[in-house]
């Protein structure tokens, strides 16, 4: 019989190039080998009625949030605040992650649940603006990182995790 583990919403696209499905997986296993499950619209559970309803649904059903900024669009040239006073071009070239990652990391603070954010160097915006939650945004690690400093920065946000989980479930 295995162990229940703590439910986490993880904010992830569906379409990953190989180098970001090896990095999920790395963190598939570190959410694994701290007790907890990952729960992800499209993934682990589907859409029944509206995805933004869905999203919410589950996520009050977690006790931690997962936000991982793949980059899903690659910016070459553009213009930021086009038409104000603070117009300029895209200086170099920009990374734009899923639209989701911005929505349901808005959920997740609303519910007030710990987060751990990670970004995909050259994404930025919202949710991975350094100070933008109560959150540190991290850089996305390559594969083949070294895993002991990210298990102790996973083990950290774990532990505010398990005390959510344990926190509601007595009802405190």
């Amino acid at each position: 019989m295995s162990a229940m583990r703590v439910p986490v919403f993880v904010s992830v696209p569906s379409a990953l190039s190989p180098d970001q499905q090896a990095t999920l997986a790395l963190f598939e296993q570190l959410l694994a080998d701290s007790g907890l499950e990952p729960r992800t619209l499209g993934r682990s559970d589907y859409s029944l009625h509206f995805p933004l309803k869905d999203v919410y649904a589950i996520a009050r059903h977690c006790s931690g949030g997962l936000v991982l900024g793949f980059e899903q669009l690659r910016v070459t040239k553009g213009v930021r605040k086009r038409g104000t006073d603070f117009e300029s071009p895209v200086a170099l070239e920009l990374g734009v992650p899923t639209p989701w990652n911005q929505l349901e990391a808005g959920i997740l603070f609303g519910l007030g649940l710990p987060m751990l954010v990670f970004r995909e160097e050259g994404v930025e915006g919202g949710i991975f603006d350094p100070g933008a939650a109560d959150a540190f945004v991290q850089p996305m690690p390559a594969p083949g990182t070294d895993r002991a400093a990210l298990h102790s920065l996973f083990q950290q946000w774990s532990s505010r995790v398990h005390e959510r989980y344990y926190r509601d479930d007595r009802g405190v």
